[in-house]
């Protein structure tokens, strides 16, 4: 198979704010690979947690160094093509565009889109939710404001761990349940917390209603979140600390969910791995992403029959996505009918 490398710039409509920093803008990967007069795509962003990350150019570097090592495969040959990769150790947004661009490839061939082929049921897809980011109390309004205006909303996401402390998260998350008193709210604290912060802080979120907190601690202090599950009334979803199938048992006890990321898992064949073992532990899933495209979330909403929580909202708040793909309808992320993943490129939409 012919394996083609470009970088796309994109920007975001409103920066968005989390515990570790501010994003504005991302330079993203498309990854193209032709057999047979198909070509299947896929797409690599970067991210970081805590510590770790993955830049633009660690991916761009990753392909240049395995690409060659792929030319002779075939895109149906999925498990020699994962031995390779993991041979070159490639880091797992590498691993994710090109599995996302094979199984584009083969829903391509067969002239099927993914979730069909896996037998899923996009009726019973849940809507996504839309994110807040860390900000002023005024300033985190008006955000609600600009995401009510701009789709039918039914589940806010309010990212909280603001290095101003809970207080400063108390104030600007009362300030947003103010401009949406009737939606359902989740939180997302990136690993802002301490133990004893996030103790208190499930506690009063959970006398307000909120559905679950999302990594509560930061990553590589998974010890203490069987304590923090032991007080908490409010369910715990993992998400920096949990990247991987493997991670899943490890976690089984201490927290009541996992968020799978494409970049994160290195793509849809892990992604799948990882519901599965997830299901096996007894902990509900949800799908979440970074910053995104199209490209990325329609892949991701291939699986999404399969989520209880979807977070899939990045490609929303991009002013110049160079994709189309999945649809919107009524706050819900919906794969299409066109075979494979079912994007296309605006260029060729115009």
């Amino acid at each position: 198979m012919q394996i083609d490398v470009t970088s796309f710039t994109v920007n975001k409509r409103f920066p968005l704010t989390i515990s570790r920093g501010t994003t504005a803008q991302t330079t993203n990967i498309w990854v193209k690979i032709s057999q047979d007069g198909i070509e299947g795509w896929g797409e690599a962003s970067p991210f970081s947690v805590g510590n770790y990350s993955q830049s633009t150019d660690t991916i761009r570097i990753a392909l240049q160094q395995v690409v060659p090592a792929l030319q002779g495969f075939n895109p149906l040959q999925r498990q020699q093509v994962e031995q390779v990769l993991t041979q070159f150790q490639v880091p797992c947004s590498v691993r994710a565009a090109l599995d996302m661009a094979m199984h584009d490839w083969l829903g391509k061939y067969v002239g099927l889109p993914l979730w069909q082929i896996w037998g899923l049921d996009r009726n019973v897809i849940v809507p996504t939710s839309v994110t807040i980011g860390i900000n002023s109390p005024e300033g985190a309004k008006a955000r609600a404001r600009d995401w009510l205006q701009f789709m039918n909303v039914q589940l806010f996401k309010v990212k909280l761990g603001s290095p101003d402390g809970i207080d400063a998260d108390r104030k600007m998350l009362l300030a947003v349940r103010e401009q949406a008193p009737d939606l359902e709210f989740f939180v997302d604290a990136n690993g802002g917390w301490n133990l004893i912060d996030a103790i208190e802080m499930c506690s009063w979120l959970a006398d307000l209603g909120i559905k679950y907190v999302e990594q509560p601690l930061p990553r590589g202090e998974e010890k203490n979140l069987t304590k923090l599950k032991e007080h908490s009334p409010l369910p715990i979803f993992a998400d920096e600390s949990c990247f991987t199938s493997a991670d899943i048992p490890h976690l089984a006890n201490c927290v009541n969910g996992i968020n799978i990321k494409l970049m994160k898992s290195g793509g849809l064949t892990e992604a799948m791995r990882m519901v599965h073992t997830a299901r096996s532990c007894g902990l509900q899933v949800m799908f979440g992403c970074y910053s995104d495209s199209t490209l990325a979330n329609t892949a991701a909403a291939q699986l999404a029959p399969l989520a209880d929580y979807l977070d899939l909202d990045s490609h929303l708040n991009l002013i110049d996505d160079p994709f189309t793909g999945a649809l919107m309808q009524e706050g819900r992320i919906l794969p299409n009918d066109l075979p494979g993943l079912g994007v296309q490129h605006s260029a060729s939409v115009a």
